[in-house]
């Protein structure tokens, strides 16, 4: 599977740690800290698949980056990826497409989790493909109208 991973984060800890357990996999990995370059790589970025964002973030609202990728990419994929416990229950979380911890003891369940999310995008495409391919419907005769109208 090839996919394109931006990592939004403060700590470039994760970025090295994510290119190592995607080492031998097609994955294109890069790296920002800060809101304003996140949002030019987005409004360059074509190719990109998922964004791993921190929300706590020194210097800036991770929230407002969250609503802005949303509200501005609604089919690009967003999992928080954070050392805090407490934003799960976060209203402004349901946004996002996932919640993970990066207490690193998982790892294999952070990369399992990047890896389903672009499953499911891809599934998601093909299913919007479909049924554009088959969004003309065919329509009963006017005959039919009038038959059951008279019965």
């Amino acid at each position: 599977m090839s996919a394109h991973i931006l990592i939004v984060d403060d700590q470039p800890y994760l970025c090295e740690l994510l290119s190592r357990i995607f080492i031998g996999d097609t994955y294109h990995i890069d790296c920002i800290n800060d809101t304003e370059s996140t949002e030019k790589y987005l409004m360059n970025s074509m190719s990109l698949d998922i964004v791993l964002l921190e929300i706590s973030l020194h210097g800036f609202e991770g929230w407002e980056l969250l609503h802005h990728i949303k509200s501005n990419h609604p089919y690009l994929s967003v999992l928080i990826v954070t050392s805090y416990d407490n934003y799960p229950d976060d209203p402004r979380s349901y946004q996002a497409d996932g919640y993970i911890l990066k207490d690193f003891i998982h790892l294999e369940l952070l990369k399992k989790k990047i890896i389903k999310t672009l499953a499911l995008k891809k599934r998601s495409k093909v299913n919007d493909m479909r049924i554009e391919e088959n969004s003309i419907l065919a329509l009963p005769l006017p005959s039919l109208y009038s038959q059951s109208a008279m019965t």
